[in-house]
């Protein structure tokens, strides 16, 4: 019985944890509202962003468009071309 005893003492006492109150919950942060759902469009020209991938392919598109009508209008009043580049009569004689 005496060891039952000590070994009660030496167990260690269950101490009271004070009771913390939770933290705050963080401020909410707005809901996200899409651009689409607005009432106005968007208006495009208002950002100077330019993306340069889409302004060469413009540029080649824009000339091949060219090319293209340069080459219906040759073909239509008869025109043979490869007289009129520089350089080209020595190989169109050739």
């Amino acid at each position: 019985m005496p060891d039952l005893i000590r070994r009660l003492a030496l167990r260690p006492r269950l101490t009271a944890v004070p009771l913390v109150p939770p933290p705050a919950p963080p401020a909410r942060l707005p809901l996200h509202r899409s651009p689409y759902g607005l009432s106005t469009p968007l208006d495009g020209t208002a950002s100077r962003l330019v993306r340069p991938y889409l302004l060469a392919h413009e540029q080649d598109a824009a000339l091949k468009q060219r090319r293209r009508l340069a080459l219906v209008l040759a073909a239509d009043f008869g025109i043979d071309l490869d007289r009129h580049l520089v350089g080209a009569p020595e190989v169109a004689a050739a």
